[in-house]
């Protein structure tokens, strides 16, 4: 299975930036779909932003205005930039990865890192 570690994750004043990594390893087959999650206490976890073996991402709408999602694949590495932060987006996030052209929903995933806290204070 691909193993997955995220990393980067901070305590950030609001109107901060923030970027985070995820490496990953073991059996990368292309196409796949690379995404990043994140949870909330109290919440469900909810997509931030994915993208595919081919360059095309999605963006939860509500953040596509502040984040960035990249990847090199020839490091088996995604990233997301975050800007603009607010304490909102205090959260646990996920890298998660998927076989395939697309995500799907949650259940799809194939591979989830084990996190990391993003504390973003006013």
């Amino acid at each position: 299975q691909v193993r997955l570690v995220e990393s980067g994750g901070d305590l950030v004043q609001a109107g901060g930036s923030l970027s985070l990594s995820c490496a990953a390893s073991g059996l990368i087959f292309r196409p796949n779909v690379m995404g990043w999650y994140r949870q909330a206490p109290g919440k469900q976890r909810e997509l931030v932003a994915s993208i595919t073996s081919g360059g095309i991402t999605n963006y939860e709408d509500s953040l596509k205005a502040r984040f960035t999602i990249s990847r090199d694949s020839a490091k088996n590495m995604v990233f997301l930039q975050m800007n603009s932060l607010k304490p909102e987006d205090t959260a646990v996030y996920y890298c998660a990865f998927k076989r395939g052209i697309t995500i799907g929903t949650m259940t799809d995933l194939d591979s989830w890192g084990q996190g990391t806290q993003v504390t973003v204070s006013s």
